[in-house]
């Protein structure tokens, strides 16, 4: 197996699936409404006209309260597309039934805005952008799920020049001391729970 950080954060990561996988659609939709209510009190989230964000699938914390929230405010809401090569493009959030289910090889059905495609450089264009992930530190390093799309977002939002705040929405429990971090890794400026918000600038 190895051992390093790599290998610390795929156990790390079976770890929090593990206990997210045991919560039930009751337990995610109390958190729903919670998550938005925090996320939409965040001083970077007022100010901003273009959120990159994502949909929560399974029994990851409920972002379709937020998404719908931030929409009727009149932001811009870009939400991701999986490409073949785990990169991804951008399109935009037009309510509920914009999104389309997509099924990506043997994994799970990603909901995905059915409209025009805007191109992976759409991200550099948000002034905020929501990151999925398993945990976060008190550093602000993030435990993503080992997929690499979002750090290549963050290499092209660095590549760019373009420096939104990166905001990691997570349940209580995966606020953690300490993750394992390797070169590659960029800390986030915020993280929301459904009990409140932490900055890490």
């Amino acid at each position: 197996m190895g051992s390093g950080p790599d290998s610390a954060k795929r156990m790390l990561r079976r770890e929090f699936l593990l206990v997210r996988n045991g919560l039930t659609p009751d337990d995610v939709r109390r958190t729903t409404g919670a998550l938005a209510g925090r996320a939409l009190d965040l001083p970077e989230l007022a100010h901003a006209r273009t959120v990159a964000a994502y949909v929560s699938v399974g029994s990851e914390p409920g972002t379709l309260a937020l998404l719908d929230a931030l929409r009727a405010r009149g932001v811009r809401v870009l939400l991701p597309l999986l490409l073949p090569d785990n990169d991804l493009d951008w399109g935009l959030y037009e309510g509920d039934s914009s999104l389309a289910r997509v099924r990506h090889g043997g994994r799970m059905e990603l909901l995905e805005p059915a409209g025009e495609r805007l191109g992976p450089q759409a991200v550099t264009t948000a002034d905020v952008v929501l990151l999925p992930g398993l945990a976060v530190d008190a550093r602000g390093m993030r435990l993503g799920r080992g997929g690499g799309s979002y750090d290549r977002v963050l290499e092209r939002l660095e590549r760019a020049g373009a420096d939104p705040a990166l905001v990691v929405l997570l349940y209580d429990t995966e606020v953690v001391d300490r993750v394992p971090e390797e070169e590659h890794d960029r800390p986030v400026h915020a993280v929301v729970t459904p009990s409140g918000v932490r900055h890490f600038r």
